[in-house]
């Protein structure tokens, strides 16, 4: 599985220390919330509210350098728009890798 990193969020930056820190400081807010919603539109069981969810979350997923994740994360998006929650238990180990990271930058 790809590794999260914050590539993307230096070259945002462009060696800004405080824009670099803003950045992160935005994941590490917005990151725990928006996953606590896609449990939660999980356990209502409506679709339309998970794909939402998700649709969110695969930002933070792209700024964190995930690519190969981000076509996960694009796929159950789609599956869902299907009523299919094939992909969803690749999509939550994704959530529990940037659940780690985060905890470390």
């Amino acid at each position: 599985m790809e590794q999260p990193n914050l590539e993307y969020i230096n070259r945002l930056a462009r060696g800004n220390e405080s824009i670099k820190k803003e950045l992160i400081n935005i994941i590490k807010t917005e990151f725990p919330e928006e996953k606590k919603e896609y449990y939660a539109s999980i356990e209502s069981g409506v679709f339309k509210i998970i794909e939402e969810n998700v649709h969110r979350l695969k930002h933070k997923i792209s700024i964190l350098g995930l690519v190969k994740n981000y076509e996960i994360a694009n796929e159950f998006e789609t599956n869902l728009r299907k009523l299919d929650l094939n992909g969803q238990e690749d999509f939550e180990k994704i959530l529990r890798l940037i659940t780690r990271y985060i905890k470390t930058i």
